[in-house]
């Protein structure tokens, strides 16, 4: 795609955010469009941070499998050995790979087979979801839709027990886990978790349709991001992230990561690890959609080929996604 192809797409759309294009070590395309502050008047920059959503899960699978290389955890570990009393309604034969896998069919306390729309609110107080413990009330009470290993179905809580699971047996913090395990190896210097009531200034605010005008979306996330998804990055990052991972910097077994665990017809996909995977290539994906935040990257392991897009509203990163990674 020509870069004054982007440039229409962006322009039709108001598309608000960054697109990077790696293509063999080198940087083809990269440019920002939009605000990162509308009431300022701020722009977006190529070195803007934004919340990649459920993007996060990738990194949260990797800080997970770190551990199962430590021989901390196994990919047969139950989630029930780790959680004691807590969670009483997660299957007792729930396992670390169904959680990472989506298989686990444990309630999902942000269930996205549910018919909701992507303006409500539905995690209740989000300013006292500042730890992973602290999303304990949220994903209790929510009965199994399914029997462990039964199918695949997106889950956002198993994602936040994962986190959970990881700070009880590593007996570090989810947000220090990540950094330690995932952005620290892969020289991600720009990407942390970011309370969202106090953004620094060059970290981007999430928009959302309401009620005629667009809002930011403080009210619609936990205020800190935990394991399914909402750290923020940069585009620049994300291609750091991709390189690290498939150079071994992150985890040794990357073969096992990438190794499609689940078809996911609906979606066109297969899944691995906490990676999104082309339905019949070997092209790897972070995907991410959530109140005032869009992302999607790919990256194709043989070309060393890395396409990004990120922005700061909903779904605002999909036409130009689309025509990047048909």
């Amino acid at each position: 795609m020509r870069p004054e192809d982007i440039d229409t797409i962006a322009e039709k759309t108001a598309f608000s955010g960054v697109v990077r294009v790696d293509r063999g070590g080198q940087v083809e395309f990269a440019k920002a469009y939009g605000l990162a502050h509308r009431a300022y008047r701020i722009p977006n920059t190529l070195d803007t941070r934004f919340g990649m959503a459920s993007g996060g899960k990738g990194f949260t699978a990797l800080a997970v499998l770190s551990l199962i290389e430590d021989g901390v955890l196994k990919l047969d570990t139950t989630a029930r050995s780790l959680l004691g009393s807590d969670l009483p309604q997660i299957a007792d034969d729930v396992t670390v790979e169904h959680l990472l896998t989506h298989t686990s069919g444990i309630g999902d306390y942000l269930d996205e087979e549910a018919d909701t729309e992507i303006t409500d609110y539905v995690i209740g107080a989000a300013h006292e979801l500042t730890s992973t413990e602290a999303f304990l009330p949220l994903l209790d009470g929510h009965p199994a839709k399914f029997a462990a290993g039964e199918r695949f179905g997106y889950c956002n809580g198993g994602f936040v027990v994962l986190a959970l699971l990881a700070e009880r047996a590593g007996g570090v913090g989810y947000h220090d886990l990540v950094r330690q395990r995932v952005l620290r190896p892969a020289r991600m210097t720009s990407t942390d978790f970011l309370r969202s009531d106090e953004l620094p200034a060059d970290a981007a605010v999430g928009y959302l349709p309401l009620d005629g005008v667009d809002r930011s979306n403080v009210f619609h996330l936990p205020v800190l991001a935990s394991g399914d998804g909402g750290v923020h990055t940069t585009a620049e990052d994300v291609s750091a992230f991709w390189r690290a991972l498939f150079a071994g910097d992150i985890v040794d077994r990357v073969d096992e990561v990438v190794r499609p665990r689940q078809d996911v017809p609906g979606e066109s996909m297969r899944y691995g690890l906490g990676l999104w995977l082309h339905e019949s290539s070997d092209t790897v994906f972070l995907i991410g959609y959530d109140a005032g935040a869009s992302f999607k990257s790919a990256h194709d392991p043989h070309t060393g080929t890395t396409c990004t897009v990120i922005s700061n509203t909903s779904p605002g990163a999909w036409p130009i996604a689309r025509a990047l990674m048909p």
